[in-house]
């Protein structure tokens, strides 16, 4: 089943559901008070750089951000990034770097909103535009639009996932969110939260950070069982999270007892759905936000105008839908089919 989901995001300078649409709007002036470049003509370098490098997830961001640059005339991706999402001086660094060699956009996913907050002011001020893809900042300027995924309403569905899959009664069930601070990472904690409330019989016993690293999670993973034997769900919020989940169970031999439940569409995730060590995922569109993040930004840099921010939708994958066409279209996007 996929769903597109109605999220409040930013949209110009207004908060508006993403379902009612709204127009473009001309840049007057960055939020750190830059007048926007506009290039209506000639070659077009952006820089597009995720949380990390060597994670599938990030890796079909670049597919799709490359995608979109290769369909349009004189338009070139650099893409770079930091090898862990904990390094947040690291990406700061690489993102002052690519302001200084003077690109043209931003196309970036912060690893912690309010540090990050201040590359985003200081490529405004440098007149160049940004957009982040994935995680956003804090604040949000009005002038920098989030390509990404309502995260809250998806984790809430995420909820009522853990809850059915454990059963009616009372159980006791973990949560294994990834790195704190950053926007994707509250917002999702939030929105579990939130649908754990409409599940009064479930306890949640355990809360442990993967730092989106699977060798982390498998440790903390060995940890929340060791004292919680009555364990009987988990949901990891992160491919990392997921995979050292997974493979903490496997190891325990609690696989398909312990009801997982993870997020992002990795092919060794897929793999634990087709086998039933992982019960669903929550997946993403990763390479939506980049296709689409590049093609909004080409336009803002031609044109002077950002685009609203976008819901790029998730898709429940389970075991019954896993190879429904719709489902693998998402599973293994193409850039010779692309997000209309």
């Amino acid at each position: 089943m996929r769903v597109r989901l109605s999220a409040s995001l930013v949209c110009a300078t207004a908060v508006v559901l993403l379902t009612s649409g709204c127009a473009a709007v001309t840049l007057q002036g960055s939020g750190a008070g830059g007048t926007p470049k506009v290039k209506a003509g000639g070659p077009i370098t952006l820089a597009v750089v995720p949380k990390a490098v060597g994670f599938d997830f990030w890796d079909s961001v670049r597919k799709g951000a490359e995608c979109a640059a290769s369909k349009t005339t004189d338009v070139k991706v650099q893409w770079d990034g930091v090898t862990a999402e904990t390094d947040v001086t690291g990406q700061v660094n690489l993102l002052q770097n690519f302001l200084t060699r003077q690109v043209d956009g931003l196309v970036y996913a912060a690893t912690d909103a309010k540090v990050l907050a201040q590359v985003t002011r200081d490529a405004l001020s440098r007149n160049v535009p940004v957009i982040n893809i994935d995680s956003g900042t804090s604040p949000q300027p009005d002038d920098v639009p989030v390509f990404g995924t309502d995260n809250v309403t998806a984790a809430r569905k995420a909820a009522d996932l853990l809850a059915a899959a454990v059963g009616p009664g009372p159980h006791e069930v973990a949560f294994i969110p990834f790195q704190p601070g950053t926007v994707t990472n509250d917002q999702r904690t939030a929105g579990f939260t939130a649908g754990l409330a409409k599940h009064p019989n479930l306890r949640l016993v355990a809360v442990q950070f993967s730092n989106s690293d699977p060798n982390t999670a498998l440790s903390v993973t060995e940890n929340i069982l060791t004292a919680n034997p009555g364990l009987d769900g988990i949901f990891a919020a992160n491919e990392p999270g997921v995979v050292g989940a997974t493979n903490a169970l496997n190891q325990a031999g609690k696989t398909g007892k312990i009801k997982l439940i993870g997020w992002d569409g990795s092919p060794d995730e897929v793999k634990g759905v087709t086998s039933g060590a992982i019960t669903a995922l929550v997946v993403q569109n990763p390479f939506r936000m980049g296709f689409d993040a590049v093609n909004a930004m080409v336009r803002t840099v031609r044109t002077g105008r950002v685009s609203p921010s976008e819901d790029t939708g998730v898709t429940f994958v389970t075991q019954q839908n896993i190879n429904d066409p719709q489902v693998q279209a998402t599973l293994k996007p193409s850039c010779a089919n692309p997000p209309a």
